[in-house]
Parts: structure tokens; C-alpha cells; sequence
């Protein structure tokens, strides 16, 4: 008996979809469960406690030919039909996922659901428990040259979701200002725009990792790190599955779909709604700023963190 779940998407996605993953690790607790994936995402799927491989998966291309009928197929990506199909073609013996017209089992899909709910409600409908508030990752075994930073990360997959550099240049330069060890993240694609923000803030250009850090690099730093400034991106997820403080600046979804989970103090998600104009861009710097003296007050629980070294152990 196996289990494949697919969720070919980026790294916010996966980490929200964490409850589910333990969720049905708990459901079938012999059984491999496999992730259909991108290959870069393998390290993140192991700090999730409940993969036990990656089937490399760009996008919603058809899945290797060598990956044998599972028993339960699980899709996680979206509410089909592309996604149900992917699946279908593994031929499983069972098929959990949100109804549409070609796959009526199942319960229905609700645009405006926060995400982590979104599965675990999905796999409530089929008799699976699971915990919403279960978003801790296991603590990389290799740990990061640096601890105790504040990242300041300004990049986004979409334009949309990307604060103002300049505003991004103003609180990185404050906060060192103050004394924080500021160091700014990104992608490689993201470096020039991270080198810019790092001399417009005045830091030296060794704090400027963006495009240095693969993705098991900066699980690592961001695990000890003391504070995350970033906008809706993956980056804002690791550190609410590290409990490290964070202020994530929202625009255009809402924190109420992708934030993090009320009651946690120590993130703050900053959201204007406006008919005047880009959401994102009403945020403002001292608002910022008084957010961050606002997390840093508070002691972070990071106790849900699990340190282990292999996805089956604790």
C-alpha cells in the first residue's frame, strides 16, 4: 500500500499543506508516502516529518512512468480538472479530492478558505483527522553560518505581492541602525534587486545572501533567526513553521487566505483593504517598524520545532 499526494507548487504551498501531510501520515502510518513535487522542493518535503520521497513533477506535467498505482492518491494542488487528472493517469485504487463534474466524490471547494484549512477540511471529508494549528518544521540537521540575523526579504514570485524596494531599504537601514545583524534573502533572480536594497540601506555587500542560499540553507537560517521581514512568500512561511517572529506585508490576497494562524503574537500580517488602490502599497514603513518593536517585545514559543535528521524519526 502506498500513498501520493500532489502538491507541484512552491514553498508557501507545501508548508501550508503541512497539517494534511501529518494528517495522513498519522491515517496510514506504514504506508510510503510519496510527494508529487518539483525536485527543488525535496528538502522542504523532508523537514515536513512526513514524506518519505519526491516524485519530481514540473507544474502539472504527467507523472513518471515508473511510479506504480498508489492505493490513495490525494490532490492537494487544486480543485482539477487538470490536477484530478494527473492523478487519475497513476491509475489509484482510491482518489481523495475536491468534487468537480468528472470526479464527483468529495466535498466542495470554497474559493475564499485559508489554505491550511482548505486541506485538512478536504481530508476531514473522508474521515481523515488532522490539526490546522500543526505548522512546525523539523529543524535542518545541518544548521546556517549565521544565527540570530533579522532577514529582510523583499523578492516575490509575483510583482503584486512585492512592498516598494525603497520602503524594503528604509527598514533594513533602520533596523541596523538599531543594531540588528540585518541580512537580505532572495532568490538568484532576485540578487540584483537584493544588492540594491542592501547599498541603499548601507550594509556591507557580504549581508546581501540572496542567491546564495538553497533552499535547505535557508530553512536553516531562518530556524535561528531573530526576526523575518518579508511580503506574502514562502519565506514568511518558514518562519511561522519556526515560530520565529515575523511582519509580512499583505496585498492583494489577504492574510485570511494565506497568513498566519490568529492567535500567534509573535507574526504579525499587515493588511489595508482599499478602494483607492494596491493594498500592498498602504502599508507604510513606520508601521513597520512599530510592528517589529511590537514582535521583538514578545518571547517566541519555538518549542513546536522538531529537530531531526530523517523524515520517519519522532
Amino acid at each position: 500500500m502506498s500513498v501520493v499526494v500532489l502538491r507541484a507548487l512552491g514553498i508557501g504551498d507545501l508548508a501550508t499543506a503541512v497539517p494534511a501531510l501529518r494528517g495522513l501520515r498519522a491515517a496510514f502510518p506504514t504506508a510510503p508516502l510519496a510527494l508529487a513535487a518539483p525536485a527543488w522542493l525535496a528538502p522542504m518535503a523532508e523537514l515536513t516529518g512526513a514524506v518519505d520521497r519526491v516524485i519530481p513533477l514540473s507544474g502539472l506535467a504527467a507523472p513518471p512512468r515508473d511510479v506504480a498505482p498508489p492505493a490513495v492518491a490525494v490532490n492537494m494542488h487544486g480543485n482539477g480538472p487538470q490536477s484530478h487528472r494527473v492523478l487519475a493517469a497513476l491509475k489509484p485504487q482510491r482518489m481523495l479530492a475536491y468534487q468537480i463534474r468528472e470526479f464527483p466524490d468529495g466535498p466542495q471547494w470554497k474559493e475564499d478558505e485559508h489554505e491550511v484549512l482548505r486541506w485538512c477540511r478536504l481530508l476531514a471529508w473522508y474521515g481523515i483527522e488532522s490539526h490546522p494549528g500543526d505548522l512546525a518544521l523539523r529543524v535542518p540537521a545541518a544548521r546556517a553560518g549565521q544565527t540570530d540575523v533579522t532577514i529582510v526579504h523583499p523578492g516575490s514570485k509575483s510583482p503584486q505581492r512585492r512592498w516598494p524596494a525603497h520602503r524594503f531599504a528604509e527598514v533594513a537601514r533602520r533596523l541596523s541602525a538599531d543594531g540588528q545583524h540585518v541580512v537580505i534573502t532572495g532568490s538568484p533572480d532576485e540578487r540584483e534587486l537584493a544588492l540594491s536594497i542592501g547599498r541603499d540601506a548601507g550594509l556591507p555587500e557580504e549581508r546581501v545572501l540572496a542567491g546564495h542560499t538553497d533552499l535547505g540553507a535557508m530553512a536553516a537560517l531562518v530556524a535561528t533567526a531573530r526576526l523575518v521581514v518579508c511580503g506574502d512568500t514562502g519565506t514568511a512561511h518558514l518562519a511561522t513553521g519556526y515560530g520565529v517572529p515575523s511582519v509580512v506585508m499583505f496585498g492583494p490576497v489577504p492574510p485570511s487566505r494565506w497568513g498566519p494562524p490568529a492567535g500567534r503574537a509573535q507574526h504579525r500580517a499587515l493588511w489595508h483593504p482599499t478602494a483607492h488602490g494596491p493594498a500592498l502599497l498602504e502599508v507604510t514603513v513606520p508601521e513597520v517598524l512599530a510592528a517589529v518593536a511590537d514582535v521583538l517585545s514578545i518571547r517566541p514559543d519555538r518549542s513546536a520545532a522538531v529537530r531531526a535528521v530523517s523524515p520517519r524519526s519522532g
